[in-house]
């Protein structure tokens, strides 16, 4: 069974629901399931941190958003990508890119030199 004790590494968050909205517009418990059932529940999204940054995001004009219902009759917000946060999604993932890159330079060094 997968743990779920892994914690979000600050800065990610905002990369992840970009992500996860390229996909297409989905209300706010739709994009934490989708993160939960990719990652094989691996990632766990708090709502406490989820609707801050869906809102941060939306004020940055990388999101937008409209009222609709949910596949059970429930009224939910939907939020989507638009143009700038597509940009945005791009430079995101170049810099998670370059992050890992170091990060994987350091754990696979063999010592100080």
């Amino acid at each position: 069974m997968p743990t779920t004790d892994l914690e979000l590494v600050r800065g990610t968050l905002d990369l992840l629901l970009l992500k996860t909205l390229s996909w297409g517009p989905m209300h706010g418990l739709g994009v934490v399931r989708w993160i939960e059932q990719v990652t094989n529940q691996r990632l766990q999204v708090e709502e406490g941190a989820l609707y801050p940054a869906l809102h941060r995001l939306e004020e940055r004009g990388w999101l937008g958003s409209e009222w609709g219902y949910t596949e059970k009759g429930r009224r939910a917000k939907y939020y989507e990508l638009t143009a700038e946060g597509r940009r945005q999604l791009g430079h995101e993932v170049t810099k998670w890119s370059h992050y890992t890159e170091a990060v994987r330079l350091v754990l696979t060094s063999e010592g100080a030199r």
